[in-house]
């Protein structure tokens, strides 16, 4: 009985947290798949184009398994979740190694360039509605809170995919940088990466090797900015 009580109290908050990180964790998670397809497209291969994956519509990016852990790991310290990978045949491309790595940055960098327009966003906020003329203004603390969320959950979408470990964009771009036979090797332990990932998740070692980089980014850029 305590625990229900518990959880019923704290059920309100929760949902607060996860109505603040959804709009920022969805364009996120959206424009990485979308820049993974768009730079393929440009590569020459067709294929997202064609699955018509080239969209900001939600609709088609969804994994319902990756929403539930967003909305899981949305109470806790660090957030997770994943869309449907945009699918990509490497046999367009005119040279499958390089082009293939330049598909695998696209979504990192794309989400760093969010963090960024995010705290743009979050600066250009501050000085055209100061705080203490729009202090009692829920929708603005609101906005304010889901802005500064986007700065931290797109630099944690941006090095959490950075990490070799397959099947994430890090590993592609590891293994491009390797000898042929050892990138083959590496790639093949993709079949294993889930599990990996979740025990680095559950152990909380993910969050130790994440925690200091996404802080870290989220600091120099905000500094940067002249946020005291």
């Amino acid at each position: 009985m305590y625990i229900l009580t518990n959880l019923f109290q704290d059920l309100p908050e929760a949902m607060r947290t996860i109505a603040i990180a959804a709009v920022p964790a969805m364009l996120g998670i959206i424009l990485h798949e979308v820049a993974h397809g768009y730079v393929a497209w440009r590569r020459g291969d067709p294929t997202a184009a064609a699955l018509g994956r080239l969209t900001l519509n939600p609709l088609p990016h969804v994994d319902p398994m990756g929403m539930l852990v967003f909305a899981l790991t949305s109470l806790t310290g660090f957030v997770f979740g994943w869309a449907k990978p945009v699918p990509v045949n490497p046999r367009y491309f005119r040279n499958p190694a390089r082009d293939m790595m330049l598909v695998a940055l696209a979504g990192p960098v794309t989400n760093m360039l969010l963090a960024v327009a995010f705290a743009l966003l979050l600066r250009l906020a501050l000085a055209v509605l100061p705080p203490d003329q729009w202090w009692n203004n829920s929708v603005y603390f609101f906005s304010l809170k889901s802005l500064q969320t986007g700065i931290f959950i797109n630099f944690g979408l941006a090095w959490l995919n950075l990490l070799p470990i397959p099947p994430l964009d890090g590993s592609k771009v590891l293994a491009y940088f390797l000898p042929g036979n050892i990138a083959l090797s590496f790639l093949r332990i993709e079949r294993y990466g889930f599990v990996i990932l979740l025990l680095l998740l559950f152990t909380g070692l993910l969050g130790d090797v994440l925690s200091p980089l996404v802080r870290g980014s989220a600091r120099s850029l905000l500094g940067l900015l002249g946020f005291g």
